[in-house]
């Protein structure tokens, strides 16, 4: 699982740190069973997880116990609550394991020990919250505009690894639109 990080952390910066070896002894493998919690709303968030193999859904319950995913996270992606995460505050969204998965899990300490004494590592971090914030932003602007067909096409030609691994309960979850929505529209495209 090791070498999935150290190839994804050399890919992001173009090469090897100098302290990787140091990086990558911070994080610890598990497993986890479809179905498991690595966060639940109201407890603090203590790690942030590298995606080996699997699936994870991020999301949140509304008021009516609704269910309404901010995203979801595969291989060779990062998961957590990132304010959370950041602030060692209680969460208010759920991070789920849709499918078994393979996870790499650092600690907060470590984390923050990783980006105050190594640049790259810092450097690297900053990235993916780049990316994960320009992601964000151009989800939301593009798909309030867009009818729920042209969501669903949205979310093939840009999501196309999670095109056969999700249920449409949890693609309607993620694009604001009932299961039901989800399926008839399926059978148009």
């Amino acid at each position: 699982m090791v070498d999935r990080l150290r190839q994804h952390i050399t890919g992001i910066l173009g090469r090897a740190p100098e302290n990787l070896s140091l990086v990558l002894s911070r994080f610890e493998p598990m497993r986890a069973k479809r179905g498991d919690h690595l966060l639940q709303e109201g407890d603090v968030c203590r790690y942030a997880y590298f995606i080996v193999e699997g699936c994870i859904q991020v999301y949140v319950i509304d008021a009516r116990g609704h269910e309404s995913t901010r995203e979801f996270y595969v291989e060779d992606q990062w998961v957590t609550d990132i304010f959370g995460f950041q602030n060692q505050t209680p969460s208010t969204e759920y991070i789920k394991c849709i499918e078994p998965a393979g996870l790499l899990r650092i600690s907060h300490a470590s984390f923050q020990e990783m980006c105050a004494t190594v640049p790259e590592f810092a450097s690297m971090y900053r990235q993916i919250l780049e990316v994960s914030y320009n992601n964000t932003v151009y989800r939301v602007n593009t798909l309030t505009a867009l009818s729920g067909l042209d969501r669903l096409r949205w979310f093939y030609d840009h999501k196309p690894r999670l095109r056969n691994r999700l249920p449409s309960r949890l693609i309607a979850s993620y694009l604001g639109l009932s299961p039901e929505t989800v399926t008839r529209l399926k059978a148009k495209l």
